[in-house]
């Protein structure tokens, strides 16, 4: 069945989306849910039955599987609630303002949509089949799950001692999914883990019908088109299908940003869509040795769907993506956060995001993982963690542990974000830096780390008033540099006509083109690496930034040839796009004479 809308939720944190789709799934609107924090999710679990009155039992952490069953006892309430709501817009009535008429009122131009104005058109004696008709094509949007593939440690026993591998918390959160009763899709994130891949394999849940149908399916988030080759061979050889490939932005968009070597989105986009036949090819060829003895009846072909995510902001951009590149779905992540009808955001956070300029989003290094992450500045959690520094204990009290993973000082993992590492790490850099400049810097960033497992999830306990860590009460919000053109709250609604251009809800700033914004993201970021090693720079990094400068030059051409074949389906004025583009190489270009004259 043809899915009612071209846009998807994708996962914002651990806490963000966390709800969506009880908030928007009745409305046909695919949405993203991180499963990794279980904590959380029994804590939604018990909101949200108390709220609709449903049946509720704790289940203990301590108990036999205990990660694993909060988390499919939270999908299928989830499920129940977006059952219980359907139902309830279904039987609203075809009246003005009703629910079921938002229902029809919010979808694209599409086959459905046109039999809805059709019924609305039509004589009295005709409207009651064709709105019996339009009741039987309706369909709620996917409850589809994250899972961070690299946030994957052990869980402990009551001796403290690591349970078997299937204990561990991305094995866990796996299993919670597929004993759930969601039909739907887990989105894999953050590279490679064979370990779970192959966990994954145990399953018949991944495996298709006679038909080519899952009850399971699997998105992989790739950032490149090799990424996706070894990773889909990887899998395909385990005889699992990656039935969507989601690329998403290396820099220009929400939470961590895995950048890539300076390929930008626009050319990416193109080589998935140029080479996705063969790809599919060979990985169905690999796929169906894998699974003959597993299955009776092998499809004779299985699809491969692309969808796309980072920095779109207008109507042209996401037309762009689905027309030239392909893309089943785009995903509108960052500008949701202005929806609290869609997203769990407390009123503080929302505040502080209405009120941020574009100077305010940033590329942080606050994630204890060590990869860069969007965030916005004056944050509660950054002035939570200003005041450890200033009155000397930095470092956060460590109670999730889902990024504990630093060895440095013994076998015992320890989050970098955490007071324990901080104070450990500190004491080192004072008995091997002499110089107090260096000192200060060596020390400035190590603090810096926030800790984010407690502060992601803080918005939707603040939100509903929910029990929190004491002393931990800051909020880590992680919106990509687009938000900054969204600065007002806004219904679900007028979000959708905004995504579908039947209106507009930027502010009055001038924004980019996504494209540009990230061109000019990694222009920013080769700019930086070159100034923190050009003073000790060896051949190896001389040779990375070099290859780096010629794929973003690349990309450049690339799309200068592309505003050429369809300037009317990209942005509103070419020759700004093209002056931008100008600006943008000639700045790469300048680094580059400063390399040659180097080497």
């Amino acid at each position: 069945m043809t899915k009612p809308h071209t846009f998807h939720i994708p996962v914002m944190g651990t806490s963000y989306t966390i709800d969506t789709p009880i908030r928007v799934a009745h409305y046909g609107i695919d949405s993203v849910i991180s499963i990794i924090d279980h904590s959380l999710t029994e804590k939604m679990r018990m909101h949200y039955a108390k709220k609709y009155d449903l049946d509720f039992e704790l289940i203990p952490i301590s108990d036999n599987d205990g990660r694993a069953r909060r988390i499919s006892a939270y999908l299928n309430l989830v499920k129940d609630i977006v059952d219980i709501n359907f139902k309830n817009l279904k039987s609203s009535g075809f009246n003005s303002g009703s629910e079921l008429s938002k229902y029809f009122e919010m979808l694209p131009d599409s086959p459905l949509k046109e039999k809805y104005r059709l019924m609305l058109k039509a004589g009295e004696h005709d409207k009651p089949r064709l709105q019996q008709d339009l009741l039987g094509l309706m369909s709620t949007g996917s409850i589809d799950v994250n899972i961070m593939t690299k946030i994957d440690g052990p869980s402990l026993d009551s001796n403290r001692t690591p349970k078997p591998i299937e204990f561990n918390e991305a094995h866990a959160a796996l299993r919670g999914f597929v004993t759930s009763k969601i039909k739907s899709s887990v989105v894999l994130s953050a590279g490679l883990n064979p370990r779970l891949f192959g966990y994954m394999s145990s399953f018949k849940e991944f495996l298709p019908n006679e038909i080519g149908e899952f009850s399971k399916r699997i998105i992989l988030k790739v950032s490149d088109f090799r990424s996706a080759q070894v990773q889909g061979k990887m899998l395909a050889k385990k005889g699992l299908w990656v039935n969507e490939y989601r690329i998403e932005s290396g820099l220009n968009c929400g939470g961590h940003a895995f950048a890539t070597q300076g390929h930008l989105l626009g050319p990416i986009m193109h080589e998935f869509n140029s080479n996705m036949p063969d790809l599919k090819t060979e990985l169905f060829s690999l796929y169906a040795s894998a699974i003959e003895d597993k299955i009776d009846h092998i499809p004779s072909e299985l699809d491969i769907d692309i969808s796309v995510q980072g920095g779109v902001g207008n109507e042209l951009e996401h037309n762009l993506l689905r027309t030239e590149y392909g893309a089943k779905s785009v995903g509108w992540g960052s500008p949701f956060l202005m929806v609290p009808e869609a997203v769990n955001i407390d009123i503080d956070t929302l505040e502080l995001l209405e009120e941020s300029q574009e100077e305010d989003y940033f590329l942080s290094d606050v994630s204890p993982l060590g990869v860069r992450f969007n965030t916005v500045r004056h944050t509660s959690s950054e002035v939570q963690r200003d005041s450890r520094i200033e009155s000397g204990k930095p470092g956060s009290p460590c109670f999730k542990k889902h990024l504990a993973f630093n060895t440095e000082f013994g076998d015992k993992p320890l989050c970098t974000a955490s007071n324990s590492y901080q104070k450990k790490k500190i004491a080192e850099l004072k008995t091997t830096i002499e110089d107090d400049g260096m000192l200060a810097s060596a020390v400035k960033k190590v603090t810096e780390k926030i800790c984010l497992c407690v502060g992601l999830a803080n918005a939707s306990l603040k939100n509903y008033k929910l029990e929190m860590y004491k002393g931990m009460e800051g909020v880590v919000v992680c919106p990509g540099p687009n938000l900054a053109y969204f600065s007002n709250s806004v219904s679900l609604q007028d979000m959708v006509d905004h995504i579908y251009g039947r209106t507009s809800v930027l502010n009055q700033r001038n924004r980019p083109n996504m494209f540009l914004k990230e061109l000019k993201m990694y222009v920013d970021y080769f700019e930086e690496k070159w100034e923190e090693q050009k003073s000790e720079i060896s051949q190896k990094q001389i040779q990375y930034l070099e290859a780096f400068r010629s794929n973003l030059n690349s990309g450049i051409d690339y799309y200068s040839q592309l505003i050429s074949e369809v300037s009317n389906s990209i942005v509103e004025k070419e020759k700004c796009f093209r002056a931008d583009l100008d600006a943008l190489q000639l700045a790469l270009n300048s680094t580059k004479l400063s390399l040659n004259h180097l080497t």
